[in-house]
């Protein structure tokens, strides 16, 4: 089981994130750029429901506290 290492508040962020990059409103961009957006929202949008970030845990961050 993955131990959550994500605060409300930022969970809260990554999820609007994530809902304002794969939704209507999303920045018109293309190429490359466009598919990177695109990865970054849907990793975002899993985190924020996991409570849990890859990148936190390798450098120790804990921020369950928020």
């Amino acid at each position: 089981m993955i131990k959550q290492n994500l605060g409300k508040l930022d969970r809260l962020l990554r999820f609007l994130l994530a809902f304002w990059w794969l939704g209507p409103w999303q920045p018109m961009v293309g190429g490359p750029l466009r598919t990177l957006m695109l990865i970054v929202a849907w990793v975002a949008l899993v985190e924020s429901f996991l409570g849990w970030c890859w990148l936190h845990d390798l450098l120790g961050i804990k921020n369950t506290n928020q």
